[in-house]
């Protein structure tokens, strides 16, 4: 079997079968080559379920081969863009599912309060100053989470040796959820609330970090009003 055929057939057997020659990353050369397959990779781990491998190889090895396409250009482009919305469709049911399970498992907690449009918070720190309203300005710390615990947002600094800047933003000038939230709280206060995806980033998401129909999750420190 040639190396460019043994290739071909242990990249269709994932993980990569025993005829591959054992990498080395001493050249340059050897180096480069490795971050360009790291970074194919990557950019296939979250739509690898739905990627037909011998297809994908025809694809690669004729562009490595500088053979005629198969496809037109039109068709590939076509093929792509249904590809991409069957992709997004799956990912917002997916949404969808997982969103509702959470918020029913976490609705049912002691101490947590559903509002009428669906908010879920819980006081983690009662506050004893003033209440916020709309048009001020919150002076606060944060930190956003997915419901498996991924941080996409926070305004505490990870490095020990830097002190924490609190973040600032408008009561009406943020998701619905979360300026809902602000309005719950007094100066002093903690909470946790639970947003539902309709209260935050809806189908459309926030890409990269939040996909589409999620739920997020905030701790909340209400530092001051301005």
């Amino acid at each position: 079997m040639s190396a460019r055929r043994c290739l071909s057939v242990s990249l269709l057997l994932l993980p990569l079968a025993a005829c591959v020659p054992e990498a080395t990353l001493e050249t340059d050369s050897q180096r480069a080559s490795y971050g360009i397959g790291l970074n194919m990779g990557r950019s296939l781990v979250d739509v690898m379920e739905h990627v037909d491998m011998p297809a994908l190889m025809k694809g690669l090895n004729d562009g490595l081969g500088d053979a005629d396409p198969a496809l037109s250009h039109e068709e590939i482009q076509a093929a792509v863009t249904a590809f991409t919305e069957a992709i997004e469709a799956a990912a917002a049911e997916e949404g969808i599912a997982e969103g509702e399970a959470f918020l029913a498992d976490n609705g049912a907690r002691e101490g947590v309060i559903t509002t009428e449009s669906g908010l879920q918070y819980e006081v983690l720190q009662e506050g004893g100053g003033p209440a916020i309203e709309s048009g001020q300005i919150a002076v606060l710390h944060y930190r956003g989470t997915l419901p498996d615990g991924t941080v996409f947002d926070s305004s505490y600094d990870d490095d020990p040796a830097t002190e924490d800047q609190p973040a600032s933003f408008g009561v009406d000038n943020v998701i619905s959820g979360f300026s809902e939230a602000l309005k719950l709280m007094a100066v002093g206060s903690r909470i946790r609330v639970a947003i539902p995806s309709e209260l935050a980033y809806g189908t459309a998401g926030a890409p990269p970090n939040i996909g589409p129909n999620q739920v997020l999750i905030f701790e909340i420190e209400l530092l001051g009003v301005q």
